[in-house]
């Protein structure tokens, strides 16, 4: 007789608050706070019910988790009976609570730990584990560069039930994470911290983040010559971030922030480092336009570092004023892969799949789908 499997689980609850809100992170009390006065919502218990709802296996499995918003509600909520294990501060949890979590949930030998998050729960979790039990990451974070994630929570969820059933091998996956008050200074700072075993399928694993070469410079200015020529004075341009994007804003004489997402109307700054409350705002009475591009090597658009622009601002713009900026080396780093979307609205993810035209030099365009 077989023993039964155990499926450990851990929920960062403030994961993901910084993100619509734009202030790139949620790590440190002080943020935190801000993004609460900002009107951020916790992004990370919905996603978490999500992917637990989406796992489905063959085998029968205890769910092992953490008290109150750290798993058991989530849980609980999902529909599950969990052991519940370890103690929280009322208060509120902190990055110690992740790792004594992951520390308590190894000693359970648990067969897998599911975690809801970002880079730095990631993090957490390998710092506490080194490395002894297989992981996957549900992406609730902001910062997600690590290849340790899902491309969204129900295919997380479905990978845990493939995993648990045995029909999926393990395979290294690294951990990064990036300096934090760096990002809001405008500087990217990645490291590797090491690498965890998780359970793989090439299709929903999303990979880590690749960036682009210096050569590909020449090719961003050619498209941002492209843009330009076609922009309409009318027209509200959302500004996604990226090193991608910001030859755009240069070729305007624009001072854009990096990371952040900047507003232009009549070739002008109309507003810099905006979050998800001023993008409603300017582009209520007026037309819009996403210029965005995809992650390297990821394949996402919507739900990596671009919390800001949410679904209602992608509804309100609509799916045929989307402006995607890719150089054709970047779009070979996806190796065959589609574009992806995590907007954290899946009715929005759905209707956002199909072919866009992608803008790859001067009068170039590819046809590449989003799936």
């Amino acid at each position: 007789m077989s023993k039964m499997k155990k499926l450990g689980l851990i929920v960062n609850p403030v994961a993901g608050l910084g993100g619509k809100v734009g202030l790139k992170g949620s790590d440190g009390k002080e943020i935190q706070e801000k993004a609460l006065e900002l009107g951020a919502k916790p992004e990370s218990p919905k996603k978490a019910v999500k992917a637990l709802k989406a796992i489905k296996s063959d085998v029968s499995f205890t769910l092992i988790t953490y008290p109150s918003n750290m798993g058991e509600y989530e849980a609980k909520q999902a529909g599950y009976r969990p052991k519940v294990i370890g103690e929280i501060k009322e208060e509120g949890t902190t990055f110690l609570d992740t790792r004594n979590a992951a520390k308590k949930l190894v000693k359970e030998n648990v067969d897998l730990l599911l975690f809801a998050g970002g880079d730095g729960t990631a993090r957490d979790v390998y710092e506490a584990i080194n490395s002894k039990i297989p992981v996957l990451g549900i992406p609730a974070g902001v910062k997600i560069h690590s290849g340790v994630f899902g491309i969204n929570p129900k295919s997380t969820g479905e990978l845990v039930g493939s995993y648990l059933s045995g029909s999926c091998n393990t395979k290294q996956a690294e951990v990064m994470d990036i300096d934090e008050k760096a990002f809001r200074e405008d500087r990217l700072t990645a490291k590797l911290y090491g690498y965890m075993m998780i359970p793989y399928s090439p299709n929903i694993i999303q990979g880590s983040k690749e960036s682009i070469g210096h050569k590909e410079d020449y090719v961003l200015e050619a498209i941002a010559l492209d843009i330009l020529e076609s922009m309409d004075h009318e027209i509200v341009y959302i500004l996604g971030p990226g090193t991608s994007i910001k030859p755009i804003a240069d070729k305007l004489d624009v001072k854009k922030t990096l990371l952040g997402v900047d507003l232009v109307v009549g070739r002008k700054l109309f507003a810099k480092d905006t979050n998800e409350h001023q993008i409603i705002k300017a582009i209520r009475d007026r037309p819009s336009k996403i210029v965005i591009s995809l992650i390297g090597g990821q394949g996402f658009l919507f739900g990596r570092g671009n919390q800001q622009i949410s679904p209602k601002i992608i509804r309100k713009t609509g799916k045929s004023n989307l402006i995607i900026v890719a150089t054709p080396e970047k779009l070979a780093s996806l190796k065959g892969k589609p574009m992806r979307v995590d907007t954290g609205d899946s009715d929005l993810d759905e209707d956002l799949k199909g072919f866009y035209r992608v803008h790859t030099g001067y009068g170039k365009r590819t046809i590449y789908r989003v799936e």
